[in-house]
């Protein structure tokens, strides 16, 4: 990508109300910038040249998404493939287009010197679009998909290996919203939303949204944030999906928020460009869908949002039965369980942050003792000397935690793979 220069010039940002420093930033060549559009309006076969990877392409249009909820055991798919394909997703961040934000992406990045044509066609498209969506009760997400892979079934385990993850657009945004957050009650330290605050009138939900342009710096990424002196703060993306995953067993409308042995809304920062996650299948068909691209996120995502962006990412989906030995454990499987090239990663869901610690606790002993050969009181002490553990996020109702194995420790170090490992 070319080299996206970056001008500072403070100015007032009337959408983000609880002027705090540093919130408007004008990116005067963001045209330098090749802005992703979608490639088509519907599900279909690419060849390469067209895409990258070629392989199938699904855009986000109002009639590809739900926005705030998963796919559930009803829901149809958008596009049928083959075991082993490989999918692209034109994802869309929902900032920018909710309704504290005023629900108009044009007008809203306007205010930061971005040009009507460098917001995507289709964050427009599905803004003024009667996709349903409820501020106060339904999830932020926009979710693209589902798309059913022939042969799994529930039971399987659907190998979801992460092939590409481009940004779409020079910029992204940060919210910290009230009742949410590590800290909610405490920031943002604003007053409360007031009564009939909407879409039409924004500045009355009081919550607080920076905008972040990313520059190109020695041929890699920077987040670029102004502090209260003028100066600049810069620090390095890494682009991931913080939501995807299979649909929900159930019924009932499924809320985008929460995370569970479906993936959904995990936010695991590691969830990058060559890693890979292994996800329980709910329901016949799996149903994979996408969401809620980061350009980077910390450990916790204590704000409540990483710096939201939107993204084209690129994924290649395996049916794996039980039995198969590329599964990290037997399935069913409870949990998800990711790995790259370097880590084993195992992981813990629950609504209850210690609670959370022990499921990624039983399952990295599982993993050491079925999968590597570890006796559980030997696997237990090695994860007590040599496995990370890290608070993924703190912000989606379900609470993550995730342990960090090496696979250096093991034999061929970083090129052990799973059902290869003894």
């Amino acid at each position: 990508m070319t080299k996206l220069p970056v001008l500072f010039a403070p100015k007032l940002a009337p959408m983000i109300v609880a002027a705090t420093f540093a919130c408007a930033v004008t990116l005067a060549q963001a045209g330098d910038f090749k802005i992703l559009q979608p490639v088509g309006d519907k599900p279909m076969a690419v060849k390469k040249g067209v895409l990258p990877w070629g392989g199938y392409y699904v855009p986000s249009t109002p009639e590809t998404v739900r926005w705030g909820s998963l796919p559930n055991a009803d829901a149809q798919p958008v596009l049928t493939v083959p075991s082993g394909s490989i999918v692209t997703f034109d994802c869309v961040s929902h900032e920018g287009i909710l309704e504290d934000q005023g629900k108009d992406p044009v007008k809203y990045f306007g205010q930061y010197g971005i040009k009507p044509e460098q917001v995507l066609n289709d964050a427009k498209a599905i803004a003024a679009s009667n996709v349903e969506h409820d501020f106060a009760k339904d999830g932020p997400h926009i979710v693209t998909g589902p798309v059913a892979i022939e042969g799994a079934k529930a039971g399987d385990v659907l190998k979801v290996e992460i092939l590409s993850q481009q940004f779409r657009v020079p910029y992204g945004v940060i919210s910290n919203r009230h009742g949410k957050g590590a800290l909610p009650g405490e920031f943002p330290e604003t007053p409360d939303a007031e009564a009939g605050a909407n879409a039409t009138h924004p500045e009355m939900f009081h919550n607080v949204s920076i905008f972040v342009p990313i520059h190109e710096i020695g041929g890699k990424w920077y987040a670029v944030m102004k502090r209260e002196n003028g100066r600049e703060v810069r620090f390095p993306l890494q682009p991931f999906n913080g939501l995807f995953g299979v649909a929900v067993n159930t019924h009932e409308k499924a809320h985008s928020v929460p995370p569970g042995e479906y993936a959904g809304n995990m936010d695991l920062n590691e969830l990058t460009t060559g890693a890979t996650l292994y996800i329980p299948v709910q329901v016949d068909g799996a149903l994979f869908y996408a969401a809620d691209p980061h350009f980077v996120q910390g450990h916790g995502e204590v704000a409540l949002t990483a710096v939201e962006g939107s993204l084209r990412s690129t994924f290649r989906l395996t049916v794996l039965h039980p039995g198969d030995p590329r599964l990290p454990l037997p399935a069913p499987m409870k949990n998800p369980f990711a790995e790259d090239s370097k880590y084993w990663i195992t992981v813990g869901l629950n609504p209850d942050l210690n609670e959370a610690m022990k499921d990624a606790t039983r399952q990295t002993v599982q993993f050491l003792n079925e999968k590597l050969g570890m006796d559980r009181a030997t696997a237990l002490a090695y994860a007590s000397a040599a496995v990370d553990v890290e608070v993924t996020q703190v912000v989606d109702k379900v609470k993550g935690v995730n342990g960090v194995i090496r696979k250096s420790d093991f034999q061929s170090g970083s090129q052990v793979k799973l059902g290869q490992a003894h």
